[in-house]
């Protein structure tokens, strides 16, 4: 099996950039939709087009890419015997709590859809700064591999 993964290496490395920039992406722009949706007057044409958005956003990018980043990177932590490593351990952490970002983004799409509005457009702002931290460090992490 490890020889299998091996031999794909390169393959799997690039398709797991591939879904991280698409998982990026959607985590960049589902907290942007909810800064318009809530600018949208409840009820409306618009409320609706948005709550349409957001769902498709989740369904068509974010669930998938997420899965796939999760499958192929954790083949290649098999492969290169990342879990030896310390560095990986800190990735593994902040993976982790991107990915329970995303289930909390997912969560706060449904309470938009039944007009909950709980957070501000400036919070819903700040928020949409976790993925992009959290991809500098990992980016740090992988390439520098500090410890």
């Amino acid at each position: 099996m490890l020889t299998v993964l091996s031999m794909t290496y390169y393959w799997l490395k690039a398709g797991h950039i591939i879904f991280v920039i698409f998982w990026m992406a959607g985590l960049f722009m589902l907290p942007r939709f909810f800064v318009y949706h809530q600018e949208s007057e409840p009820n409306s044409p618009e409320n609706a087009r948005w709550i349409d958005r957001e769902g498709k956003l989740l369904k068509i990018i974010l669930w998938p890419s997420l899965i796939v980043v999760w499958v192929l990177g954790l083949a290649l932590a098999v492969t290169t015997g990342a879990f030896q490593q310390g560095w990986f351990h800190v990735k593994l952490g902040l993976v982790l709590a991107l990915s329970v970002y995303h289930l909390w983004l997912a969560i706060y799409a449904t309470r938009l859809a039944r007009g909950e509005r709980s957070l501000t457009g400036k919070q819903l702002r700040l928020l949409n700064e976790v993925p992009g931290i959290a991809a500098a460090l990992i980016v740090v992490l992988v390439v520098v591999k500090p410890f």
